[in-house]
């Protein structure tokens, strides 16, 4: 009989919520910002992990923003993914799909070109020495406005076959999906995949307007979706996924305690709901952490983790063949590890 720890730990995985810029371990960051002769607020890694307390979603951003500063070579940002690769590698992810927040870095003289090789060329080494396949999504930041997020898809249609989706993130509140409607009937002519973070600190109403303006493929967060009635019906009619962050709730205080979490009543209304890290860095955990805590702090069991899983694949965009293959390989874990 496993234990359900090494049950969580073993059984083949997917992320599709995940900031690559978030996945910025203190120990790397000063690493890096002295390889780049730049002086961080900080004067140690305890000093900056101490830091790394906030109480609400800008408390994070600000720091967020402050680590992307010593980014600057195309070397700094394949370490970034390199080391996250490394890390998700030994917790059995075998599919990911990763947000990176180009304007970032171009607000700060960065070229485009510079972000998205760096990334992709450790996205490329991960696939062909790790074996984790991926999908990588573009988004916009949603605190700055409708030009800039037009910018951004204009230089993103000249890496177009390294670039699945887009996405929208940054401060949520008071910037809701419909400022950038334009934007996204931009990228959906464009052949782009959608998705957007709604309802993580903003409202319900803000999951519809991602639904009905922008005409996601997914969404981000959502967990005030359980708000409405209605809109969980037509979630689970429309079988829209959501990409749930536990951790990242818990350290940004979406929820107040981790056992007041909504992912087990998400999977009990038939929501198409996964797991997933956000920003590891920043939020104490990577995948097995998130799930060890839904299942310590909910009592899941190891039917519940399973089926967490597999719609982890369900909802993620590799081709049927692929999803129906992987998914009948944890199904095997399941019967083999039950």
């Amino acid at each position: 009989m496993t234990t359900l720890k090494a049950f969580i730990n073993g059984i083949p995985k997917a992320e599709l919520h995940l900031h690559i810029e978030g996945t910025f371990e203190p120990e790397l960051m000063f690493e890096i910002a002295k390889r780049n002769n730049i002086q961080l607020k900080y004067d140690s890694v305890e000093e900056l992990k101490k830091a790394y307390d906030f109480s609400n979603l800008q408390d994070f951003l600000d720091i967020y923003y402050e680590g992307a500063n010593v980014l600057i070579k195309e070397q700094d940002f394949y370490d970034l993914t390199w080391a996250y690769l490394s890390k998700v590698h030994a917790q059995n992810v075998k599919h990911i799909e990763i947000f990176f927040d180009p304007q970032t870095h171009t607000d700060r003289g960065i070229a485009f070109k510079t972000v998205i090789e760096g990334i992709h060329r450790a996205l490329e080494d991960g696939e062909n020495k790790l074996g984790i396949s991926y999908k990588l999504i573009m988004s916009f930041l949603r605190h700055l406005d409708e030009a800039s997020a037009f910018k951004t898809l204009e230089q993103g249609l000249e890496y177009k076959e390294w670039i699945a989706g887009v996405g929208l993130d940054s401060s949520e509140l008071g910037n809701p999906p419909s400022k950038f409607e334009r934007v996204f009937a931009k990228a959906k002519e464009e052949g782009f995949l959608l998705m957007a973070h709604a309802g993580e600190e903003g409202p319900s109403e803000y999951v519809w307007e991602a639904l009905d303006l922008l005409h996601v493929d997914r969404i981000d967060h959502g967990n005030r979706s359980l708000d409405d009635d209605k809109l969980v019906q037509e979630l689970v009619s429309k079988n829209m996924a959501l990409t749930v962050c536990p951790l990242s709730n818990l350290k940004l205080k979406v929820v107040k305690e981790i056992e007041n979490h909504p992912i087990k009543t998400m999977l009990e209304k038939g929501l198409l709901v996964t797991v997933n890290s956000d920003d590891p860095a920043y939020f104490g955990g990577y995948m097995n952490e998130n799930y060890q805590a839904m299942a310590d702090a909910l009592n899941l069991t190891k039917e519940d983790i399973t089926k967490l899983v597999k719609n982890s694949f369900e909802a993620s965009f590799l081709d049927n063949n692929t999803k129906a293959q992987i998914i009948g390989e944890v199904e095997d874990y399941f019967q083999s590890h039950h």
